[in-house]
């Protein structure tokens, strides 16, 4: 009953807090980008909230200009678009620190399903579409377990159909084991697993991290070549 005001309060705190206290990491991360890539420092992207609400989400540019037109959604290792400042960015997950802003506004929590793109929400059925009664979050479990989704991408012969068949469901059903038992103490542990998950990227990782780092079912799939468009 209590726990949306809890949540709320929570997000307003560490969002305001994180800013202030990031705030010299966040001006240096983007004169980094401005003196070694040129070009914006940040990369807005419309991705789909709570109750089906597009909002535009923040993030530090990782990728060449215009990335998002000249290939796919999605990225697997090595992907030609990614910057050598994104890479970094993204292997750290620094990449992510503008969403404080999507937090402070009330667009996004610290803890929920990560916000996809409207191209994969609207193949979404009636039942996945429950997930979007969540505000969406800069960290949840997908995101843990997923955490080198990249590099589990690069064994798919079709990165986009690999990803809409094999990682979206999965990522939704997690979503959805948070949402019955989504509360205060379960969203300090995603934060602190994510942590680990980032930081020691080692046993400590994997042990907090997810029951499994890449579920065997997606990596036998890539490994064999699944994920090509249907042709029938």
């Amino acid at each position: 009953m209590f726990y949306p005001v809890f949540k709320r309060a929570f997000d307003l705190l560490f969002a305001f807090v994180g800013l202030v206290v990031l705030l010299p990491l966040l001006v240096g991360i983007a004169a980094w980008l401005k003196c070694s890539e040129g070009g914006p420092v940040l990369y807005g992207q419309v991705r789909v909230g709570r109750f089906g609400k597009a909002f535009r989400i923040w993030k530090f540019r990782s990728m060449v200009v215009n990335a998002d037109k000249v290939g796919l959604e999605v990225t697997r290792d090595h992907d030609p678009r990614i910057t050598r400042a994104g890479r970094f960015l993204r292997k750290t997950k620094l990449d992510e620190l503008p969403q404080l802003w999507n937090v402070l506004l009330g667009q996004m929590s610290f803890v929920g399903p990560r916000p996809e793109v409207p191209k994969y929400v609207a193949l979404y059925t009636p039942q996945q579409r429950e997930v979007l009664r969540l505000k969406p979050g800069i960290t949840d479990v997908a995101s843990i377990e997923f955490r080198d989704e990249e590099s589990l991408l690069q064994g798919a012969a079709d990165v986009e159909s690999f990803y809409v068949q094999y990682c979206l469901p999965r990522k939704i059903e997690l979503n959805q084991q948070y949402a019955r038992k989504a509360n205060l103490l379960n969203d300090i542990r995603v934060i602190l697993r994510t942590f680990a998950a980032v930081v020691f990227r080692a046993p400590l990782a994997r042990r907090w991290a997810a029951p499994s780092q890449s579920p065997p079912h997606l990596v036998r799939a890539a490994s064999e070549g699944r994920g090509r468009p249907k042709t029938d």
